[in-house]
C-alpha cells in the first residue's frame, strides 16, 4: 500500500497534471500481455486442468495493480481508483442477479421440476423427428428465462435418454439444442450474460429485447428445417419412471415468476438495478422455504448435525449428490452450488478488460471496428468472433468502448453475439456442456459439419432484424 498510494505532498504538486497515456507505457504493454496469457490459460482449461477462474482473477488483479503503480508515479491514483470502483459495481450487480436466479433454479431442480419435465417427454412416445422439434422449441423458450447452460443440459438429458442406440439422432438433436438455446437467450435479458449487460446499462429497455423474437426464431428455424431431413424417422421405445415433484414446487415456480417481474418493475418504474428486484425475490424464497420446513408434517428444528449435512460436509459433497435425495430447505446450500468458477471468471474478465479500457486500448479497438467499418459490419464481425471468444466478455468489451451506435445496432449486436456462438461447439456454454455429458455422441467435428447451415441462419436472422426492426435504426 505504501508503494501504491502517493504521499500528500506529491498528490498536491501534481493534482492538476493531465491523466497519463498508458497505451505506450510499460504498464500498458504488460497489462495486455497479462490478459492475453490469462485468457489463453482459460481456453486451455481442459488441457492444463487449471480452472479458468484462477488465471483470470489473477490477471485482472495484476492489471489494476500495474495501473495504480503507474498512476502513483504521476502522483494521483484517484482516477484509477474511481474507475476500478465503477467496474466493481457493474460486476456486483451481475453477480447478485445471477446468484438469485440460479438459487431459484437449483431449488426447482431439487424439487424435481426439471426431472418431471424430462420424464414426461421420454414417456410421451414421440418419434425422433417430433422430439427433435419439441426439444428445440422447449429449450428456445426455456432459455429466455433460465441460463443457457441449465436449459441446454436439461434438454440434452432428454435427448440422451430417448436416443439410446441412435447416436445420429443424439448428435443432430444436440446441435439443434445449442442453436435453439443461444437463439432464445438472445431475445431476453434473463437468458444470457450479453443481453443482461445491455439491459443493466440502460441501452435497451426490457420490452424492446422481445422485438428480436422473429429474428431469433428464424436463426433457430432455418438450420433446424435443414437438419430435419437428416433426423431418423424411427420412434424410440423407452419406459419412463414416474416422478413426483416435491411439495411446494409449484409455489417456487410462481415465486420465480414474481421475482422476474419485480426485477423488471424495479428497473422500469423505480430506476433501481434489476439485481435489487432479484434479491427481494430471493428473500421470498428464503421465507417460503422456512414456511415449508416448519409446516411439514412431523418437522422438527434441525440440529447441528443436520445443518452440517445440509451444507455438504457430511458423507459426500453437495454437488455430487443425486437429485432424488430428500429435499433440503437450506437456501444457502443452493447458493453454494452456483457455478462459482464461471462467476469468478467473469470477475477477472470484467476487471481485466475494464482495466484495458481505462488504459485506452479499447478506444483503439473501437476506432478500428467502428471507425474503419460501418456499425453493421462491425457488429457482424464481433458476432462471428463469439464462435471462439465468450460472448459475455465480448459484450463487456464493446460496452467499455462505448461506441455511439443506434438502439437498432445495440439490438443487432445483442443478436449476433448471442447466436454467433452456435457456429462452433466450443462457442457457447450449452455446447461445451453437452460435449462433456454425451459421451462422444455429440462432438466438435459433428457440430462443425453443420456450421454452414447454422451460418445461413445467422445471416438470415440479421436480414430479418433489419426488416422487422427498421424503426430502431
Amino acid at each position: 500500500m505504501a508503494v501504491v498510494v502517493p504521499t500528500p505532498a506529491i498528490a498536491d504538486t501534481l493534482a492538476a497534471a493531465p491523466l497519463p497515456d498508458l497505451t505506450r507505457h510499460w504498464a500498458g504493454y504488460a497489462s495486455l500481455a497479462i490478459i492475453l496469457v490469462a485468457y489463453i490459460s482459460a481456453m486451455l482449461e481442459d488441457v492444463t486442468m487449471l480452472r479458468k477462474s484462477k488465471s483470470m482473477v489473477m490477471g485482472g488483479t495484476l492489471v489494476w495493480f500495474l495501473i495504480l503503480l503507474a498512476y502513483q508515479q504521476y502522483g494521483d491514483v484517484h482516477p484509477a481508483v474511481e474507475a476500478f470502483k465503477a467496474n466493481l459495481q457493474s460486476y456486483i450487480e451481475l453477480l447478485l442477479f445471477i446468484m438469485a436466479s440460479m438459487t431459484y433454479l437449483n431449488a426447482m431442480e431439487d424439487m424435481r421440476v426439471f426431472l418431471a419435465l424430462r420424464n414426461w417427454l421420454v414417456g410421451a412416445r414421440f418419434g425422433y423427428r417430433k422430439l427433435f422439434w419439441i426439444t428445440g422449441l422447449l429449450v428456445f423458450f426455456l432459455s429466455t428465462v433460465i441460463n443457457g447452460l441449465t436449459a441446454g443440459l436439461l434438454m440434452g438429458a432428454v435427448v440422451v435418454a430417448v436416443g439410446k442406440g441412435n447416436p445420429r439422432f443424439v448428435s443432430l438433436a444436440c446441435i439443434n439444442i445449442v442453436v435453439a438455446t443461444n437463439a432464445g437467450g438472445s431475445l431476453s435479458p434473463l437468458g444470457g450474460i450479453s443481453t443482461l449487460f445491455v439491459w443493466q446499462k440502460g441501452l435497451v429497455p426490457f420490452t424492446q429485447f422481445f422485438t428480436l423474437f422473429i429474428p431469433c426464431f428464424v436463426n433457430f428455424a432455418v438450420p433446424a428445417s435443414v437438419m430435419h431431413f437428416a433426423v431418423p424417422r424411427e420412434c424410440p421405445v423407452l419406459e419412463a419412471q414416474p416422478v413426483e415433484m416435491q411439495r411446494g414446487a409449484l409455489g417456487v415456480i410462481a415465486l420465480f415468476a414474481v421475482t422476474i417481474a419485480m426485477a423488471v418493475a424495479f428497473d422500469m418504474f423505480l430506476q433501481l438495478p434489476p439485481a435489487a428486484g432479484m434479491m427481494a425475490g430471493l428473500s421470498f424464497l428464503q421465507l417460503y422455504s422456512f414456511y415449508l420446513q416448519r409446516s411439514e408434517r412431523g418437522a422438527e428444528p434441525a440440529d447441528d448435525d443436520d445443518a452440517v449435512a445440509n451444507l455438504g460436509f457430511a458423507d459426500e459433497p453437495v454437488a455430487g449428490r443425486e437429485i432424488l435425495e430428500p429435499y433440503s430447505y437450506d437456501i444457502f446450500e443452493k447458493v453454494g452450488r452456483l457455478e462459482w468458477d464461471t462467476l469468478l471468471f467473469f470477475y477477472g474478465a470484467m476487471m481485466g478488460i475494464g482495466g484495458l479500457g481505462f488504459i485506452g486500448y479499447l478506444d483503439v479497438v473501437s476506432q478500428w471496428f467502428y471507425g474503419q467499418h460501418n456499425p453493421t459490419e462491425a457488429n457482424i464481425l464481433i458476432g462471428l468472433s463469439s464462435a471462439l471468444v465468450d460472448n459475455g466478455t465480448l459484450m463487456f468489451a464493446v460496452l467499455s468502448m462505448n461506441p455511439g451506435i443506434s438502439q437498432g445496432q445495440w439490438l443487432l449486436l445483442t443478436l449476433t453475439l448471442g447466436v454467433g456462438g452456435s457456429l462452433m461447439a466450443i462457442g457457447s456454454a450449452p455446447g461445451i456442456g453437452l460435449l462433456g455429458v454425451t459421451k462422444g455422441q455429440y462432438s466438435f467435428l459433428g457440430h462443425l459439419k453443420w456450421s454452414p447451415v447454422i451460418l445461413l441462419g445467422y445471416f438470415a436472422s440479421i436480414g430479418i432484424h433489419f426488416l422487422v426492426n427498421a424503426r430502431f435504426f
